[in-house]
């Protein structure tokens, strides 16, 4: 027993490395890249490898109430996925609604939702896990493991799942929190530059024309709307046009 024991704990301990590593991949991930349609892909791949019972991965999003996959590993995958969409039942959707992990056999899916198990029945899948996944209105769905083998997953494969996801969410809101930011800032950037060009042409025009700021700017607004153009571009263009060595 003192044996049995000892194995068990060694494979806990194992697979929490594994966990551990796949989350510091999803680490250097946020580092590189900006989308996180790009990110959730890179999730899907290396939550396979830390949940050794998973074949199959995808990450279902609900948007206005409709389900879709943003990310899996291969095409049997999403076949799986739709085939609960179009069910409207599945441990995905429940994971997603009920906002707790789903572990069932392919028995206990026939069970439960026997339309969606007739659906994928030549498909092979004889487990499924899926933990709920939440990182703002936007994101909100689950992480879905299928597997292809008599094995099943365990309370020890829902428990590494759910750490996973929960340690995941958290990297993904502050990265999203970050690209948000890094957004914001380029817009802000983007407007100031607009102002100063904008700016640079009024006085340019009030300087030609002898006349006010509000007059000189709704000349290049009109000239704006008459061209269908926007502001800041034909004020660019008008002052690169002025400034002009051979003006």
């Amino acid at each position: 027993m003192t044996g049995q024991g000892g194995a068990r704990q060694d494979e806990v301990i194992r697979r929490l490395d594994e966990v551990t590593e796949a989350l510091s991949g999803l680490s250097d991930v946020l580092d590189e890249e900006e989308e996180l349609s790009v990110i959730m892909d890179r999730v899907c791949r290396q939550v396979v490898n830390a949940v050794p019972g998973a074949d199959l991965a995808s990450v279902t999003v609900l948007r206005d109430g409709v389900p879709e996959s943003i990310a899996w590993t291969e095409q049997r995958t999403i076949e799986v996925d739709r085939a609960q969409y179009a069910a409207g039942e599945g441990p995905c959707l429940t994971a997603a609604a009920t906002g707790q992990v789903q572990r069932l056999t392919v028995a206990q899916v026939a069970d439960r939702w026997p339309a969606f198990a007739a659906a994928v029945a030549d498909l092979e899948i004889d487990s499924y896990l899926s933990a709920p996944l939440f990182l703002d209105d936007e994101y909100r769905g689950s992480l879905n493991l299928y597997g292809c083998g008599s094995h099943g997953f365990g309370e020890l494969d829902a428990a590494l799942l759910e750490l996973y996801t929960t340690a995941a969410v958290a990297a993904l809101r502050n990265a999203r929190r970050y690209l948000r930011a890094r957004r914001q800032v380029a817009q802000l950037e983007q407007a100031l530059t607009s102002r100063a060009v904008i700016d640079q042409a009024k006085g340019i025009i009030m300087a030609a024309h002898r006349i006010a700021a509000d007059e000189a700017f709704a000349l290049l607004r009109d000239q704006s709307q008459r061209e269908n153009r926007k502001l800041h571009e034909l004020a660019e263009l008008f002052v690169e046009d002025v400034t002009r060595p051979d003006a």
